[in-house]
């Protein structure tokens, strides 16, 4: 969407605090022993009290409130009471909601207890790459450029980008225009970021994979060479300069 009023504005920071405050609770609630279901229905009841409801179920019928993937899941991970947190587990958390017909989207991968597998260096690339393309966003910047930006920097920390996963636009559904915001240089895509639009910017970061396949139950994503990936979403409010960022209570980037 392109914001136009004030209570456009008001609108999406409402909608954008709720899912970043979940987002951050639930993160901070993650912890070995206990199951991503649980987690899941811990973040579904902060989105209740909020009002909001949960954007992939809403729109796909998910099964879930959110997406919460762990180990070699990319993303799109279902919440089971059978998937237990371990200590050293790679877990993504992706919240996203609707709001009095307003719709917002974060996400974040962080590690459960003490780094004992050796992804927080995948983790942390994930969170300056997008650090680095939040910083280059603006009106009329081509959104190929940041594609280009994220894959250099993916590449020079040693790690890939996953090319079929994207940001997106977001505003009044959850997914809209511009409907692919890749984090690579596609040649092809020649649209420019637009000043007042609302965009959801996320990294998809991988260790040894460049596509995610869906797996038997139908949403679950990992790569397509195995290995392990991290995402980190914010949704922001493109202007002349610095980008608003809805979610930043979500507090991934601190």
């Amino acid at each position: 969407m392109s914001i136009t009023t004030e209570s456009e504005l008001l609108g999406m920071k409402k909608v954008s605090d709720a899912v970043a405050y979940t987002l951050r609770e639930m993160k901070n609630y993650a912890r070995p022993g206990i199951s991503t279901k649980e987690l899941d229905e811990y973040g579904a009841g902060i989105l209740k009290d909020f009002g909001a409801k949960s954007a992939p179920y809403e729109t796909y019928k998910f099964p879930g409130w959110t997406c919460i993937s762990v180990g070699n899941e990319f993303c799109h991970g279902i919440p089971s009471a059978k998937r237990i947190l371990k200590d050293g587990d790679l877990i993504n958390i992706d919240v996203s909601a609707e709001l009095d017909g307003f719709w917002s989207d974060n996400g974040a991968s962080f590690v459960i207890g003490e780094d004992r597998n050796g992804h927080q260096k995948l983790v942390d690339a994930s969170k300056a790459i997008l650090q680095k393309a939040i910083s280059n966003i603006r009106g009329g910047v081509r959104i190929s450029e940041v594609g280009h930006l994220m894959e250099t920097e993916a590449k020079r920390r040693g790690f890939k980008v996953i090319e079929n996963l994207t940001g997106h636009g977001v505003g009044r559904s959850l997914h809209e225009e511009p409907s692919e915001i890749a984090n690579f240089r596609d040649k092809y895509n020649l649209t420019r970021f637009r000043k007042n639009s609302v965009v959801a910017i996320e990294t998809f970061i991988s260790t040894s994979s460049t596509y995610a396949v869906t797996l038997n139950d139908g949403w679950t994503m990992v790569g397509d060479r195995g290995g392990y990936m991290a995402q980190h979403e914010h949704t922001l409010v493109v202007t002349d300069g610095k980008p608003i960022i809805l979610t930043e209570k979500n507090q991934i980037l601190d």
